[in-house]
């Protein structure tokens, strides 16, 4: 699966886990960030859930609370985690 594609079926995925149904991938910015100023306006329940993502859809588990904030910092970030990390991609 090449880098474009795992993006766009990533944000589906966010959409999805996430419940953000008013959201469509095209407005899902890559460098958007998930959290703080300027972000999706995610929480920590969110971040819960986008650690599940990870390990439901691409076999990544995530135990160490300060790796998780530098992965899910942003769909590039996640992404390119997702291809070094992922024996489904």
């Amino acid at each position: 699966m090449d880098k474009e594609q795992l993006k766009l079926d990533l944000k589906k995925h966010i959409i999805k886990y996430l419940n953000l149904l008013e959201m469509t991938p095209e407005s899902i910015g890559d460098n958007q960030p998930f959290f703080g100023e300027g972000s999706l306006g995610l929480d920590s329940i969110d971040s819960i859930e986008l650690i599940v993502l990870l390990e439901r859809e691409y076999g990544i588990k995530i135990t160490d609370p300060k790796e998780g904030r530098k992965i899910l910092v942003d769909v590039n970030t996640m992404v390119d985690f997702i291809m070094q990390h992922s024996l489904k991609v």
